[in-house]
């Protein structure tokens, strides 16, 4: 099994990002954003969906990193980002252009929460950061 390695340039590459992400489990205080960087960086732990889980397996999860570069501004609704150890659980990252390359990067997470990003441009990188667990269980979504 090899480590994850993806960049997104535009928003097909963000979908494949998005695709690899959906419900990945995030502390909020492995959020955050280096304004003097100008980045928005979040620690991990993504369920592996290429690993081909079976019906009956549980599958495995990979801690991961993800950043965002070219952040000039951080929004967040529905989410304490003073409960430091609350969990978040990751559901789909979408980008919407405004001007020219420049837009909006919407993280959106269960029970509502999401966090704008306004980027000058489209800069997303996602890389594993280690060996694979036996995920506690499979994640499901119940369909309305």
């Amino acid at each position: 099994m090899t480590d994850l390695k993806l960049l997104a340039m535009d928003s097909e590459d963000l979908q494949v990002i998005s695709t690899h992400v959906q419900d990945a489990v995030i502390r909020v205080g492995d959020m955050g954003y280096a304004r003097g960087d100008r980045r928005f960086a979040l620690l991990m732990n993504r369920f592996d969906w290429e690993s081909g889980a079976g019906r009956r397996d549980k599958g495995l999860r990979k801690r991961a990193a993800l950043h965002f570069d070219g952040v000039q501004s951080v929004a967040t609704a529905g989410i304490d980002t003073n409960a430091h150890d609350g969990v978040l659980e990751l559901l789909a990252i979408h980008f919407d252009p405004i001007d020219g390359p420049a837009g909006i990067i919407e993280l959106n997470f269960a029970g509502g929460g999401t966090v704008k990003l306004g980027v000058e441009c489209l800069e997303a990188r996602l890389a594993d950061l280690g060996a694979a667990w036996a995920a506690t269980a499979k994640p499901a979504h119940a369909l309305d």
